[in-house]
């Protein structure tokens, strides 16, 4: 279980990473399908303004540390997927610029396009939370919105939704 602010990695067969409740935060999960190396980062927020305390909590900090941890068990940069779930707008609030689901999105972006990883899928925005879960073996990852079903976002090597 990989809660809020939090990151987990394995390579353990049968391991599954699991975020639930992924409302304005977002599930990032990067995949190394040849070594069977997978992570996933809870992103709250998307700036640490220069924090240092709570890495796992701000996208301009957890995806290069969640790529330094796939590293550590073997993963390679040129062979990692990243999928992204949640990043909801849970609150009507106009145009203030306080919907945090689509600055997370925007920072988890540019964080991983800064370290050029590819973005194979996502679910993301709307208004409900999701779960997402990244099946270790395999490297499955799938998207749960609350009171919908399962929806397989990737697997192995290959995308079955946009990543648009």
């Amino acid at each position: 279980m990989v809660r809020m602010g939090e990151l987990a990695v394995s390579r353990t067969p049968g391991h599954v990473l699991v975020s639930l409740g992924l409302g304005s935060c977002i599930g990032l999960a990067l995949v190394d399908p040849r070594s069977g190396v997978a992570g996933l980062a809870h992103v709250v927020l998307p700036d640490s303004a220069g924090r240092a305390d709570a890495a796992g909590r701000f996208a301009d900090r957890a995806v290069p540390k969640l790529l330094a941890a796939v590293g550590n068990l073997g993963a390679t940069r040129m062979r990692l997927k990243a999928v992204l779930v949640g990043g909801a707008s849970m609150f009507a609030l106009g145009a203030g610029g306080l919907d945090v689901g689509p600055r997370n999105e925007s920072a988890v972006r540019e964080a991983l396009k800064a370290l050029r990883i590819p973005i194979a899928a996502t679910e993301t925005g709307g208004n409900r939370g999701r779960t997402i879960r990244v099946t270790v073996d395999s490297g499955r990852v799938t998207s749960r919105e609350a009171g919908g079903t399962e929806a397989e976002l990737f697997t192995g090597a290959f995308a079955l939704r946009s990543a648009a």
